[in-house]
């Protein structure tokens, strides 16, 4: 055992840890998409090869592999939507380009301008629908909108949702402290199973939380009612509080999870420069 510990080498660490990291993230974007089923699927196939090819099936075994032959071509063409947001949901890790930057205040600051902003709409009866961008990114979602990359203040966000702006019918994106697009369109749920009473607008935003890990507030215009979907669930009937209650949990889970990695990191290469 001493022996086998021994021949491990630092380049033996960084290859189980990229293929550790890489596979952290697939699973991580299987889990919230649509690709789960598919995972579920491919599983279930590549089981039953390996059974049918332990018993010496020969037809079962023979018409598997092709299945997988051609199942995988078709697969690129059937998910090139998943796949594409996979490989850019597998950038967005710790070691990506893009790091979490807001500190506790501006989390803060954040989240007030936020609920203020909600209290108008309700207020006006001002249909809202703002997507707050967490570990997934949303850049083919900001690009079917007009890219501001604007500071968030009430007055623009405001602005951007009155009905007489070209851009109040869509989808504001946050990313961080800042208005990073308006007027995006977002896909639409898949569940069945909702209330007639929701419209387009609840059913964009829970739509884009079943594919991604982003918060949405949403604001009804018919009734003002305050609603928030995370993870294709949607909570509705909010007060101003539960909101910023929320939003600030949904902001310091990101911030943990950041500090988080970042601990490991240091704690990693503080172990073997001490060894």
């Amino acid at each position: 055992m001493t022996g086998i510990l021994t021949g491990i080498g630092f380049t033996d660490v960084v290859d189980v840890a990229i293929i550790s990291f890489v596979v952290y993230k697939l699973l991580g974007f299987i889990r919230m998409s649509r690709a789960q089923q598919l995972a579920k699927g491919l599983l279930i196939l590549v089981i039953a090869s390996f059974i049918s090819d332990t018993f010496n099936f020969y037809t079962v075994n023979w018409f598997l592999s092709k299945v997988l032959d051609v199942g995988l071509i078709a697969l690129v063409v059937v998910f090139q939507p998943e796949l594409r947001r996979g490989l850019e949901f597998l950038g967005r890790g710790k070691f990506g380009s893009k790091q979490f930057s807001m500190d506790k205040e501006r989390m803060k600051e954040t989240a007030d301008v936020l609920v203020r902003a909600v209290e108008f709409f309700a207020a006006t009866k001002t249909g809202a629908l703002i997507v707050i961008e967490r570990e997934t990114a949303l850049m083919d979602i900001a690009e079917t909108g007009t890219i501001l990359d604007s500071a968030l203040t009430e007055p623009l966000i405001e602005n951007l949702f009155f009905k007489g702006s070209p851009l109040h019918d869509g989808a504001v994106i946050l990313r961080d402290d800042r208005i990073y697009a308006a007027g995006c369109v977002l896909p639409l749920t898949e569940n069945n199973n909702l209330s007639k009473d929701l419209g387009t607008r609840h059913r964009a935003g829970i739509g884009i939380t079943e594919v991604s890990d982003a918060v949405v507030l949403i604001v009804s215009e018919e009734t003002g009612i305050i609603s928030m979907a995370v993870d294709g669930k949607l909570s509705r009937f909010l007060d101003l509080k539960t909101v910023e209650k929320m939003l600030l949990n949904h902001y310091m889970s990101k911030l943990n999870r950041t500090k988080a990695g970042k601990d490991r990191i240091i704690q990693f290469f503080g172990r073997k420069s001490n060894g």
